[in-house]
C-alpha cells in the first residue's frame, strides 16, 4: 500500500497501529517502516508471553492535521504461516480499524493473509479476518490487493459511509469461510471496480444494513452475491434498500442469491439486481428461506425473515444446473413484490433450463426465460433505487 491517511476534524488525535502479531525486533526499524513487513512464522523466537506492539505514528513524524500523508506503506503485508503464532492473541482480529473517522486506505501493495493453514482447519470460530473495519464513518477503501485470507477478507461491520473501490480480492475456489467483502449492519456503502474472486460469497451483506450500492463488479469463482445469510439462532434483522448493477458472475455456486434461516423474523425488501451476466452459474437466481449450513439437519421452524419488493432486471447468461431460477420461499411468510423483466438464462450444456416456485407471488414484463412459475400474478411493482442524494442525507 502506498498510502494510508489519516484525516482529522479540529482537535488533534493519534492513531494507534495495533499489530497483533509476533513481531521480532529486527523487523521494525526506529526509523521509519519496512518496505516488506513479514511477520514470523512457526519457529520464530517466542519468548515473551505478550506479544503485542502498539507504534505511535506521531514517533514517525505523523500530523494529525487532515493534510499531510501521515504514512507510507509499499510492498507487501504478510500474516504468520502457523496458526499456532496468534496463541495468546484475539485471533479475530488481524488488522483492525476502530472508530476512525475520515480514513482512507490506499496504495498499490497486497495484503496476504497466509490462510492454506487455517483452510485445513476449516473452522469458523476463532478464526482471523484479513481485515476489519468496525464503527469507523466516511471510509474510503480504494486500489488494494488482498489475498488467501485465513477466513474473510474485507469486513465492514456498524460502519456509516463508506466508499470500496477497484479491490482485487482473490483466494483459491476450495477455501472455506473466504468471503471477500462482507458488510454488516452498515449504512451508506458503496462498492464499485472490484475483481472479487474467493472460496465462498463474493460479497455477503447481513445485519441490519441498508443503502448498499455494488456496481462495474466482477464475481467467480465463489459463492456469488449474497444477501445473507439472514435469521440465524431465531435473530431479527431488517436489510433494506440494496442495488446490484453491472455485475460479471462466473464459475460460481450462485449468482444473486437472498438466504434466510427458518425461524428468524424481520424483512429484506426493496433489492435490485439489475444488468448481471452470468457464466456457467450453478444458481444463477435464488431465494432460499430454507438454508442450513450445519452439520446435522436444521429444525423445521415457522416464522422466517420477511422477502418482497425483490427485482430483477436484464439478467443474462448460462446456467450450470437446470433450475435457473429458484424461489424457495417460507410457508408462513412467502415472498411477495418478486418482479422479472428480460431475464434470459439458458442452460450451460445445451439442455432446457427451469423456474422453481414455492410460495413466490410476483409479476414479469417482457421475454422471461425460463418462463416465471409464480403462484399468482401480481400488479407492476414501481420500486425506487437508492439515489445519490439518499446516500448523503444521512
Amino acid at each position: 500500500m502506498k498510502q494510508l491517511k489519516f484525516c482529522s476534524f479540529s482537535t488533534f488525535f493519534i492513531v494507534l497501529i495495533h499489530v497483533l502479531v509476533c513481531l521480532s525486533a529486527s523487523l521494525v526499524s526506529t526509523e521509519g517502516f519496512d518496505s516488506l513487513l513479514e511477520l514470523p512464522h512457526s519457529g520464530s523466537n517466542r519468548t515473551r508471553s505478550k506479544s503485542k506492539r502498539v507504534i505511535f505514528v506521531g514517533d514517525f513524524g505523523a500530523k494529525g492535521d487532515g493534510f499531510k500523508d501521515d504514512t507510507e506503506i509499499s510492498g507487501t503485508i504478510v500474516a504468520p504461516k502457523d496458526p499456532d503464532v496468534w496463541k495468546g492473541l484475539n485471533r479475530r482480529r488481524w488488522l483492525y480499524f476502530n472508530r476512525v473517522n475520515h480514513l482512507t486506505v490506499q496504495g498499490g501493495g497486497t495484503i496476504n493473509g497466509m490462510g492454506q493453514e487455517w483452510w485445513s482447519r476449516s473452522c469458523k470460530i476463532n478464526t482471523t479476518n484479513a481485515i476489519t473495519f468496525h464503527k469507523c464513518k466516511n471510509l474510503k477503501v480504494q486500489n488494494l490487493r488482498v489475498v488467501n485470507s485465513q477466513q474473510m477478507h474485507i469486513a465492514f461491520t456498524n460502519c456509516l459511509r463508506v466508499v470500496i473501490s477497484n479491490l482485487e480480492v482473490i483466494a483459491p475456489a476450495e477455501s472455506p469461510n473466504t468471503d471477500g467483502i462482507h458488510i454488516s449492519a452498515s449504512r451508506g456503502v458503496e462498492v464499485k471496480n472490484s475483481i472479487v474472486g474467493t472460496g465462498d460469497d463474493c460479497i455477503s451483506i447481513v445485519g441490519n444494513s441498508s443503502l448498499i450500492r455494488i456496481r462495474n463488479f466482477a464475481c467467480g469463482p465463489g459463492h456469488g452475491i449474497s444477501i445473507g445469510s439472514l435469521g440465524k439462532s431465531n435473530s431479527s434483522v431488517r436489510i433494506h434498500d440494496i442495488m446490484v448493477y453491472g455485475a460479471l458472475i462466473s464459475n460460481t455456486q450462485n449468482g444473486v442469491r437472498i438466504k434466510t434461516w427458518q425461524g428468524g423474523s424481520g424483512s429484506a425488501t426493496n433489492i435490485q439486481f439489475l444488468d448481471v451476466l452470468m457464466k456457467n452459474v450453478s444458481n444463477p437466481i435464488i431465494i432460499d428461506q430454507y438454508y442450513c449450513d450445519s452439520p446435522v439437519p436444521c429444525a423445521n421452524q415457522t416464522s422466517a425473515v420477511k422477502v418482497e419488493n425483490i427485482t430483477f432486471i436484464h439478467i443474462k447468461g448460462t446456467s450450470a444446473t437446470e433450475e435457473a431460477i429458484k424461489f424457495a420461499c417460507s410457508d408462513d411468510s412467502p415472498c411477495e413484490g418478486l418482479f422479472l423483466e428480460d431475464v434470459q438464462l439458458v442452460s450451460h450444456s445445451g439442455g432446457i433450463a427451469k423456474s422453481f416456485c414455492w410460495e413466490a407471488y410476483g409479476s414479469s414484463v417482457g421475454q422471461v426465460e425460463p418462463p416465471p412459475c409464480f403462484a399468482c400474478s401480481e400488479g407492476l411493482i414501481q420500486q425506487k433505487a437508492p439515489s445519490n442524494l439518499a446516500f448523503q442525507s444521512f
